[in-house]
């Protein structure tokens, strides 16, 4: 049996291997604003579908409240705000946030968890585990401003035809490039050929610093991503 319940509005449901990773800002009188991972049991702590859907069936979408049965706080390196789910229990949807309820909740960091590294195709995208590690929060909720999206084959030169979505976007006067991992806006672009498209109209991004990974070329590091692309209107 679950020991509390965290009620949340769905922020981010993006792609993890084996799974989903979803993340919210708490609803609940006394701690509304926090920042809640639902984690599994599992090393990689991913959700898997049978845990994460409705009684109904049906997966959460972006800006759902949800009711999400809890076991213990499990906090882990950076990701401070991950919470262990009971999986016995149905999450269950309560309701549906308005574009309009988002301003109060957006977080205004001076930078996204610094500008350490890049990798060949991104800007400031990934910090080294010991600076993780030093981190607070792995969750911001900004209000991006120049995006452009960004889709392309990087490994293409070395035999990779592996195609990929990137953001490209400025927060508080610096530019950055994230990997998207939005399980609606990624395949969204997929669908477009290859090249640069822009967003025009009013977005937020949840961003996200994942958990240490480790390359085939045996570095390892945590990566920033924009697990969830929000706008005013429907992408067209």
């Amino acid at each position: 049996m679950s020991n509390y319940v965290k009620t949340i509005m769905c922020l981010a449901s993006s792609k993890k291997e084996g799974g989903r990773c979803v993340a919210g800002k708490s609803m609940s009188p006394g701690e509304r604003g926090q920042w809640i991972r639902p984690v599994s049991v599992r090393t990689t702590a991913e959700i898997s579908l049978d845990e994460r859907r409705y009684e109904d069936g049906q997966e959460p979408q972006l800006l759902d409240i949800i009711d999400i049965p809890m076991m213990a706080p499990v906090p882990r390196s950076h990701q401070s705000e991950n919470h262990m789910i009971d999986s016995d229990e149905y999450w269950r949807k309560t309701g549906t946030a308005a574009w309009d309820d988002l301003h109060e909740l957006v977080d205004n960091p001076s930078n996204l968890w610094g500008i350490e590294s890049s990798t060949n195709v991104g800007l400031f995208d990934r910090v080294t585990p010991a600076t993780a590690a030093k981190l607070t929060n792995s969750l911001w909720l900004i209000r991006p401003r120049d995006v452009t999206i960004r889709v392309l084959t990087p490994g293409a030169a070395f035999g990779n035809s592996k195609r990929k979505v990137r953001a490209r976007f400025e927060h508080n006067g610096t530019q950055y490039d994230f990997m998207v991992t939005d399980l609606v806006a990624e395949p969204w672009f997929l669908a477009r050929p290859n090249g640069d498209f822009r967003i025009e109209q009013n977005a937020y991004f949840c961003v996200s610093l994942g958990e240490a990974h480790t390359d085939s070329y045996g570095n390892t590091f945590c990566y920033k991503l924009v697990a969830a692309i929000i706008t005013e209107r429907p992408l067209k």
